[in-house]
This record gives C-alpha cells, sequence and structure tokens, in this order.
C-alpha cells in the first residue's frame, strides 16, 4: 500500500524549515519530497505540520509484568506514541526480572501481544539484579535482548561488573549502567545539598553516582567494552566522562529531561513528585548537564519514564518510590525551554531524540531516509497549552510539571506508515 504525506515541514541540512513531502510504500519510506504527487492509495494532508523521524527512548520502565498496577506495556507504548516516540527500550526491572532466557521470552510475548509501538526488552547483568551471580549474557541475547543492565540499582561488585563487561564485548553488546555506589547513599531521598537540609531530609552525595562511573570506565577499557551511563546527573559525573572519552575509552552518556531543567532549588517542599534518582541536584550541576550535552559528552537524551501510583507518591518523600513519568512532556518541555528561546537549534534536539540514541546503540531508525521504517512524529510548533496529567494515558500521573506551559506538541504519530495515535479534533 502507498501513502503520500504532503503539506510538511522537514528540515534541510541547513537547520531550515521547508514544505516538503513523504512517500511511504508498505510501511517504509521510499521518497522525501517527491517533485510530483505520485499514485497512491492515500493522500495525507499534513496541514503544515512539522515531521521527524519517531523520537527514540532507551530508557523507560514499563512495569510489566510484575507492576500493572503502576503501567503495562499497553499504556506506556500508547504514553510513547502520544509523546512521538515509535522505540522505546524497556527496563528489566520487573517481575519477574528478564534474566533467563525463559523469562525474556515471557517479555517478548508480553510485548508481541501488547506494544503499540517497537519494544526492545533490556535483559539484566544478574539473576534478579541482585548483583550476586551473573547471567548468561550470551543465551539472552540470542532471544532478543536489546543490551544489559541492572538499572534501577547499580552493580556493587567490581569483579561482576568487569566480567559482565568482558563477556558482552565478545558479544558485541553494550552495557549500561545505573550507577550508585549503595555505600554513599545514606539512606538519602533528595540531593546532599541546601535543600534537604531546609527540608530536614536525607541527601545523597553526587559521588554514590561518579565514584561508581569512574570505576567503570576503567573496566570498561580493560575490558573492551562499550559501556553507556544512564541518566547523569552531576558535573563530576560529566568530567569524568569526558575525560574517558578523551583517553579513547568506548563510553557513552544519556541525559535526562528532569535534569537539563531543573535543580534542587526548584523542590517546593516534601512532595514525592520531585522525587527521582539521580535526584534532582545542584544548580551547577545542571548547568554542567547542559554544556555536556552541547558539547558531545553526553551523547543523547532519555527520558527514564518511571511510573507510579498515586498512592505510592503521596506518601512523601521519605517513604515514596523514585522516579517520574516523562514519556508524553519530553518534547514540548524541551523545545519551550532550549529551542524556541534560541539555545538549542530545533536539528539539535531532533539529533539528540532520534539519530544519537541510534548511532550509539547502532539501531537502523532515527533517520527520514529512504528504506527505513516509516515512522514519523507530527508536530504543531503553534500549539501551546498547560501540561495537565488528567490529559495523560500513562497510568503513572507522577510529575514535576503538573500546569507548566508548553510549546510545540506532537498531534499525530505514524508506526511503520499507519497512524497509531492522533489528537482528538
Amino acid at each position: 500500500m502507498k501513502k503520500f504525506i504532503q503539506n510538511i515541514q522537514l528540515l534541510n541540512d541547513k537547520n531550515e524549515l521547508k514544505e516538503g513531502s513523504i512517500l511511504i510504500e508498505n510501511g517504509r519510506i521510499i521518497e522525501v519530497n517527491s517533485k510530483t504527487i505520485p499514485q497512491v492509495d492515500e493522500i495525507i494532508d499534513g496541514q503544515g505540520y512539522f515531521v521527524s523521524a519517531g523520537f527514540i527512548d532507551v530508557h523507560v520502565h514499563l512495569r510489566e509484568p510484575g507492576g500493572e498496577q503502576k503501567e503495562t506495556i499497553k499504556t506506556g507504548t500508547d504514553a510513547a506514541a502520544k509523546g512521538g516516540y515509535t522505540t522505546i527500550c524497556a527496563m528489566p526491572n520487573t517481575r519477574p526480572v528478564p534474566d533467563t532466557v525463559e523469562n525474556l521470552n515471557h517479555v517478548n510475548q508480553l510485548i508481541k501481544e501488547n506494544a503499540k509501538i517497537r519494544v526492545l526488552p533490556y535483559a539484566s547483568i544478574t539473576i534478579r539484579e541482585a548483583g550476586k551471580e551473573r547471567t548468561d549474557l550470551a543465551a539472552l541475547k540470542e532471544h532478543g535482548a536489546f543490551a544489559f543492565t541492572d538499572d534501577g540499582v547499580g552493580v556493587q561488585q567490581a569483579g561482576m561488573m568487569f566480567e559482565a563487561m568482558k563477556d558482552a564485548a565478545k558479544l558485541n553488546m553494550p552495557v549500561v549502567a545505573h550507577c550508585e555506589d549503595n555505600t554513599l547513599i545514606y539512606a538519602g531521598v533528595m540531593h546532599e545539598g541546601a535543600k534537604n537540609k531546609e527540608l530536614g531530609l536525607k541527601g545523597i552525595p553526587a559521588i554514590a553516582e561518579s565514584v561508581h562511573i569512574a570505576r567503570d570506565v576503567l573496566l570498561a577499557e580493560a575490558a573492551g567494552a562499550h559501556y553507556h551511563v544512564c541518566h547523569v546527573s552531576t558535573k563530576e559525573s560529566v568530567r569524568v566522562i569526558r575525560d574517558a572519552k578523551k583517553a579513547g575509552i568506548r563510553v557513552t552518556a544519556e541525559v535526562s529531561p528532569h535534569h537539563l531543567l531543573l535543580c534542587e532549588d526548584d523542590i517546593p517542599g516534601n512532595d514525592a513528585n520531585w522525587k527521582m534518582n539521580p535526584p534532582l541536584r545542584a544548580k551547577e550541576d545542571l548547568q554542567a548537564l547542559i554544556e555536556g550535552l552541547e558539547d558531545g559528552t553526553l551523547d543523547f537524551i532519555a527520558t527514564d519514564h518511571a511510573p507510579h501510583t498515586a498512592e505510592e507518591k503521596g506518601s512523601g518523600m521519605e517513604q515514596a518510590p523514585f522516579g517520574i513519568v516523562g514519556l508524553e512532556t519530553a518534547f514540548p518541555l524541551l523545545y519551550t525551554h532550549f529551542v524556541k528561546t534560541g539555545k538549542w537549534t530545533l536539528t539539535q534536539l531532533i539529533d539528540w531524540l532520534t539519530q544519537k540514541p541510534a548511532d550509539v546503540f547502532g539501531l537502523p531508525y532515527g533517520r527520514l531516509n529512504m528504506g527505513e521504517s516509516a515512522d514519523l512524529v507530527f508536530i504543531d510548533f503553534t500549539k501551546e497549552q498547560n501540561i495537565d496529567t488528567g490529559q495523560f494515558v500513562s497510568k503513572g500521573k507522577n510529575t514535576p510539571f503538573q500546569d507548566w506551559t508548553c510549546t510545540g506538541w506532537p498531534v499525530m504519530t505514524m508506526f511503520e506508515g499507519n497512524v497509531i495515535w492522533q489528537e482528538e479534533k
């Protein structure tokens, strides 16, 4: 089946928006900017919207199996589609953990039955993410693991991480790390700085993260592994990653929208919708993250979408779980606060949400190239509205961005040439 999308805005090589078109056949792009309207089965009027390749998020918690009260594969991929994401990677801190072929196959089956978009599952580095016994990485790769991580917890034993890196290197697979030294957490619930003292809450020092990254980059160098750092949050971490890259170590890293937009000073009080791990850090950390993204030390943006129930998040910082949702708000937040203000170009933002994660993980998505999957997001740059958790399709409503006014919202998403979400008129 052939479809022709016309009257859309596309980015050219000079960061300019130009009117264009896309021709799709059997779910794949076969031509961009056709000179004539070809013979097709369907013509779609893009109404002047900007069209990008569908966004890629390599850090998403779908909670299923085991946490369906927080999110399911269906609701999570609905939220992703609404946010313009067409490829997401599901973290393994589920119950059961995808730590065996049987458990990974179960996750793959759930994805096949329920996912609205492309979901690539992680497998864990250790059994039950407990850090005591390694998984069979080769078998897990054979059955479709996207990469290996114990995200949600840091691998505490250096020897365990080193052996996993050596095995992953032989398989040409990435090791992806939540970096946190448990002996440095001190039962903290937010960043150790001025704000935690003001609120009388225990703090997590910045070195809990950066110490683990420093350890791991040296292990990765010795193992010859591709090492990827999740949700970087501190200036020291940025420095370590920058130095490691200069030394030729194969390290890549991501940063989350909330760490680019918020710092500890923004936390209004003992409200668990502001509790995430890693926590919101100091203002100088936020600035270092922005600079690290802009200079290539940090490779791309990932949401760390982490839904929880309202009951869990209503219990205050000390009792509530870590995590906030991000799939439905990432683009408008980043566009409004960085592109519209002139700090970034639209090309930069789109690259950090599409091409850059695809390049880091060798994914054949994220570009509007001939032969690629027709995964597209249509964005209305004139649309301005407030973030309203009542309109979320994710089960999770846990966000610090409620009532923020944003411009530039996805209005339609296509996956493999088919419309999978469209704003109600």
